[in-house]
């Protein structure tokens, strides 16, 4: 399958404007910050953990098997060809992007086919710091490094997301129930992690432009609202930038917590099974290529 739609100039011009709107409003207060010199230890996470700047999250794109007509300016964007005054995701870039696709699919299926779990509480920042002389971000802990401590050691730590796991502290490290590797994520990961809730994005937007861009701000929004509440929930004292902990380490924190944790993982589902989705035509898509 080359092209199974084109889009008229006029249809397409306007999603791809309503498009950079929409990511505009999203970003307009971190390249703010960032001309101002300011950074933000929340907000500016998924810039600085993440590889796609705000202006590659602003190009828009079609996704594969979709043309653009009169769409001269995609002839200088990588993976495109023009044919017949058409712009297209060019067969080569799904070529070349299969093994990227068919671990995606996997990882995301693995994940989709397990139920919520909510009961780790957030102990992952606080394991990142246990014993340690120092800290993560330049915010103070708010029970002191002893009071954090005690924490981690009243708690059974249940991390199933190896990209948390691998910041905890050695003595951390030893105390969590479970041992994640990078080789073996889709054997750990489930949908009420906030981190695997976070990676919807990174999936997303490792595949362009094969998808749509619009799957991608979806992504990145549910991002931003869980970088908040992973955070808020963290040792951390970040009220002098108007966020109120979620004191894990108290049984209304642990409520308000799994509670919210549950929300997420909800509002995840349905993006990882559009990611799916999506994974699962390319790989489609591919087969015929290659025939």
């Amino acid at each position: 399958m080359l092209c199974v739609e084109v889009l008229e100039e006029q249809v397409w011009r306007e999603r791809a404007r309503a498009h950079a709107q929409r990511v505009d409003a999203l970003v307009a207060d971190h390249l703010a910050r960032k001309r101002d010199g300011a950074p933000h230890p929340v907000h500016d996470f998924l810039f600085s953990y993440y590889s796609y700047r705000p202006s590659q999250l602003r190009r828009w794109h079609p996704g594969y098997g979709v043309g653009l007509e009169n769409a001269h300016e995609y002839a200088d964007r990588r993976g495109y060809e023009i044919v017949d005054d058409v712009a297209r995701v060019s067969p080569t870039m799904l070529a070349e992007r299969h093994d990227l696709i068919a671990g995606t699919h996997a990882l995301l299926a693995a994940t989709a086919s397990r139920p919520a779990n909510t009961g780790c509480f957030g102990m992952h920042e606080w394991a990142m710091v246990y014993r340690s002389e120092g800290t993560r971000h330049p915010h103070p802990l708010r029970l002191g490094a002893e009071g954090t401590d005690k924490v981690v050691e009243s708690h059974r730590i249940t991390c199933s997301h190896f990209d948390a796991y691998r910041f905890f502290t050695p003595a951390a490290r030893d105390r969590n129930t479970l041992r994640p590797r990078s080789e073996d994520r889709p054997a750990f990961e489930q949908p009420g992690c906030l981190h695997a809730g976070m990676d919807l994005y990174k999936h997303a937007f490792r595949l362009a432009p094969l998808i749509g861009s619009e799957l991608i701000a979806d992504c990145f929004a549910l991002a931003r609202d869980i970088r908040v509440l992973d955070m808020r929930a963290a040792p951390y004292d970040l009220a002098d930038l108007g966020f109120q902990p979620v004191r894990v380490e108290t049984a209304e924190g642990k409520r308000t917590y799994a509670a919210a944790q549950a929300g997420f993982a909800e509002r995840g589902a349905p993006l990882r099974a559009r990611l799916i989705e999506a994974c699962e035509m390319l790989l489609a898509c591919n087969e015929v290529v290659a025939r």
